[in-house]
């Protein structure tokens, strides 16, 4: 038991920000973060035994994560935080940065799950092309499509004049 918990916890330290980077821009509007974080890890430490390479760790986390995360939005309807208008201008510039990271979330949210997922996993992440390729088992040309059109799409949504609204059904 002790030996699981010290390989677990040796193979998770070197991936913890990429992991956290991820579940910070896939858990927005959904559900807390760190409570993303913290069910993965309790999910991935009990079906440890099933990941036969431990080099792909950071893999089994993220697919672990997106089932949970898919399971949560199954269940509930997004809930964006109330808006801030934009006349209000910050004198603290980590409250502007948070702000700023909050419209670039909202914003990746509304996005089509496969150009949403490119970006993180490439941009936030900072996965190659070709690694995303891999864990996704798509082409690279079909990643690089994916990363452009979701930049496109990225870019009009942050650029609108008003925040991006969820149309729900």
């Amino acid at each position: 038991m002790k030996e699981k918990k010290e390989l677990f916890m040796s193979l998770y330290e070197p991936i913890h920000d990429s992991f956290e980077r991820f579940c910070k821009a896939r858990a927005y509007g959904y559900m807390p973060f760190r409570d993303l974080m913290q069910e993965t890890l309790l999910v991935a430490y009990s079906k440890f035994e099933q990941l036969k390479k431990h080099d792909k760790i950071l893999y089994f986390l993220f697919g672990i994560a997106t089932r949970l995360l898919a399971n949560q939005r199954r269940k509930i309807s997004p809930v964006y935080q109330d808006e801030i208008p934009e006349s209000i201008h910050f004198l603290n510039p980590e409250a502007e940065r948070k702000s700023e990271l909050d419209h670039l979330y909202k914003a990746l949210s509304l996005l089509p799950a496969d150009q949403r997922d490119a970006l993180i996993y490439f941009e936030i992440v900072g996965f190659s092309v070709k690694e995303i390729s891999v864990f996704q088992k798509k082409s690279e040309v079909a990643v690089r499509q994916q990363l452009s059109r979701g930049r496109q799409k990225l870019l009009a949504l942050l650029q609108e004049k008003n925040e991006p609204k969820n149309i729900m059904p």
